[in-house]
């Protein structure tokens, strides 16, 4: 991997990642591909209607189903689903948090009782690299501990100094081990700290000494506020390195990524456009949309002429709305290609204001417009 840093709008950066499978241009959103696949989006769509130049895979899910054997076998997740550009695995780190009721921590590493059929499973950092291995994923991320917004200081501590042993683990692992297919590898260290300045300050400052190629801000948009998590975001990225991609877990909202984009994070992934839109929410340059509503019964506009797209300009509302009450899978098709289309063109569109530097003023034009409901 290759960072280089092309431009700064006060905090907000323009950059470029240079992979073996690709150039990534940040800022960055990355659709997420659970189980090996985008939900109703096809590899070709995401290439071509989309235009998205990196995917998120997740390595808890992907050991459990289909397993690492039949991935090896296939030569990678990248054959094994046909997408040919770069791919980001989470180490299963957000289970520790979404399968609380599930998992047992030690300072081993975490046992999952897997939500398929409650065999027990259990991941280590040395395993995550290993499985991560095995994936041949361009970008690998440490296994580590997201703990509940809600947690009192000393767990959130706690969860800090396991998230550092482990990272230190995890990068020991990487150094010991090689790629198995053709392309490199990177990992990404996590920094965790929850909403308390000082715990987020020191686990980056303890990451850092470390020298990873990229650093993560995980355990957000996990319940907390969004000034909270706003602060966390900037607290946290002023302590990261200017020359290394900065890359924000899980989050979120187009609002919420203009917000993280202005203050200097470079990468995101969410699955809201995605799950939201299989349920009628549709994100357009305009506004949001609910295309259930009756009101868009007789709209024969197109969906988004703002979006330069075949999905957005060749199906009209009323021929949408017509879809999801007929329960049609086209419906959900259009819908997740549409938000995936947006929140692709948004990342475009602040990269060329943070590269005309005039990305404020954009954020503060773009605001209102991303969460206006139409």
């Amino acid at each position: 991997m290759r960072f280089t840093l092309e431009h700064v709008d006060a905090a907000a950066r323009a950059a470029r990642l240079e992979t073996s499978r690709g150039v990534i241009e940040t800022p960055v959103f990355m659709p997420v591909g659970t189980v090996g696949t985008v939900k109703a989006v096809l590899p070709r769509e995401l290439v071509e209607d989309i235009k998205a130049p990196i995917i998120l895979g997740n390595t808890y899910h992907l050991f459990l189903r289909p397993g690492t054997d039949i991935i090896r076998q296939a030569g990678g997740l990248h054959r094994f689903m046909a997408w040919p550009r770069p791919i980001l695995t989470d180490s299963g780190g957000y289970q520790v948090y979404s399968l609380a009721e599930r998992r047992t921590l030690t300072a081993e590493g975490v046992t999952f009782r897997s939500h398929i059929d409650g065999t027990a499973h259990a991941f280590t950092p040395e395993s995550v690299v290993d499985i991560q291995r095995t994936l041949g994923s361009d970008f690998m991320m440490v296994l580590d501990e997201c703990p509940p917004a809600d947690c009192d200081r000393a767990y959130a501590r706690t969860a800090c100094d396991r998230t550092v042993r482990w990272a230190e683990r995890c990068l020991a692992r990487f150094k010991e081990t090689e790629p198995l297919y053709e392309g490199d590898q990177d990992l990404f260290a996590i920094v965790q700290g929850v909403v308390y300045p000082e715990l987020r300050r020191d686990c980056a400052r303890r990451l850092l000494e470390m020298d990873f190629p990229g650093y993560a801000i995980g355990g957000l948009s996990v319940g907390e506020s969004a000034e909270a998590m706003y602060s966390a975001v900037e607290v946290t990225t002023d302590e990261l390195p200017v020359d290394k991609p900065r890359y924000l877990m899980g989050v979120g909202t187009p609002a919420n990524i203009l917000e993280a984009v202005a203050r200097g994070v470079d990468m995101f992934d969410c699955v809201l456009p995605t799950r939201n839109g299989r349920n009628g929410m549709i994100f357009t340059t305009k506004g949001i949309l609910n295309i259930k509503n009756r009101r868009w019964r007789r709209d024969y506009s197109a969906l988004d002429p703002g979006l330069d797209g075949y999905v957005s300009t060749s199906f009209s509302k009323a021929y949408i709305r017509h879809l999801f009450l007929a329960r049609e899978i086209l419906g959900l098709q259009i819908a997740s290609i549409q938000n995936l289309s947006f929140y692709v063109w948004l990342m475009r569109m602040a990269r060329k204001a943070i590269l005309e530097s005039r990305f404020a003023a954009f954020k503060t034009e773009m605001l209102p417009r991303v969460s206006h409901r139409l």
